[in-house]
């Protein structure tokens, strides 16, 4: 049996039960949910993309509202910028492609905020086309079990792509039920810190584990900083009285919100920048309409 066989008769057997592999899930849920899946865990995905869709169940009914009720009902899913690319893409695909999600790898490239690994993955999971799809999961699977390497290193979207093409089925079911295989492997059994080598479907053909589990002396992704303190958490803090307010906030409440001014002014501007707060300290802020 091969690598993408075993994979796909594993995850046949052993996949979870998410709103987007589920029959009728349309293109547009599809893109919304792999936005949001985007470093935030499922079980916080999954409530804040079903108040979603139902407020806003296509592109036409998000596009037709202000970028900041995006951000607003982004609540705290975190990196709201998301919610910003995700409005513009709305409104893209409304002037673009009339309301409806495109197809065309190219095409959802073209559209804001969209990279290589959402547009591929909406071209195979809301149209059942035949591309490589590659999230950090696949890419772990495929160095354990192809490389020996403990770790994937630093990602390369030319190499990711061409590896899990060369493991891809050529019929367009096959090539889906290993892309989503793959992901909800490395997902649940080929963890990052704790895997659960002796439940894994290539378990007798991983390079890694025939190896002996060595340890991995290659290149590393830098490690992002701790969140208490951090401008992630400032900038989180302003965002949330921004949202809890119908009116623009004045300078004076958000200088209440953190304690160090220099930091604080830091994150603001970073706000205004980014389009995610407009204003300024005479008129006070709010998120953009």
């Amino acid at each position: 049996m091969s690598i993408a066989s075993a994979v796909a008769e594993w995850f046949v057997a052993n996949s979870r039960d998410l709103p987007w592999r589920r029959a009728g899930f349309s293109a547009w849920g599809t893109l919304v949910s792999e936005i949001m899946l985007q470093q935030t865990p499922v079980s916080r995905v999954i409530p804040r993309l079903e108040e979603w869709l139902r407020r806003w169940p296509d592109p036409a009914a998000l596009a037709a509202v202000p970028s900041g009720e995006a951000v607003r009902a982004w609540d705290r899913l975190g990196y709201p910028r998301r919610a910003l690319y995700l409005h513009a893409a709305a409104v893209a695909i409304v002037e673009r492609h009339g309301g409806v999600v495109p197809r065309d790898v190219s095409e959802l490239l073209a559209l804001p905020g969209i990279g290589d690994y959402t547009a591929r993955a909406v071209a195979v999971f809301a149209y059942g086309d035949r591309h490589p799809v590659v999230d950090t999961n696949v890419r772990r699977v495929i160095a354990r079990a192809i490389d020996g390497d403990a770790e994937a290193g630093p990602p390369s979207v030319r190499r990711d792509l061409a590896a899990m093409d060369s493991l891809l089925p050529a019929d367009l079911e096959g090539a889906r039920l290993f892309n989503a295989g793959a992901m909800e492997l490395g997902a649940i059994v080929c963890t990052a810190r704790s895997p659960r080598c002796n439940e894994c479907p290539l378990a007798a053909v991983c390079v890694w584990r025939a190896a002996g589990y060595p340890a991995y002396l290659g290149l590393r992704k830098p490690i992002q900083k701790k969140f208490d303190g951090s401008d992630r958490q400032v900038r989180g803090l302003l965002l949330a009285e921004l949202r809890a307010s119908d009116v623009p906030v004045p300078a004076s409440e958000l200088d209440l919100l953190w304690a160090d001014d220099s930091q604080r002014s830091r994150c603001l501007a970073g706000l205004l920048a980014d389009g995610l707060v407009v204003g300024s300290a005479e008129t006070g802020y709010e998120l953009p309409s």
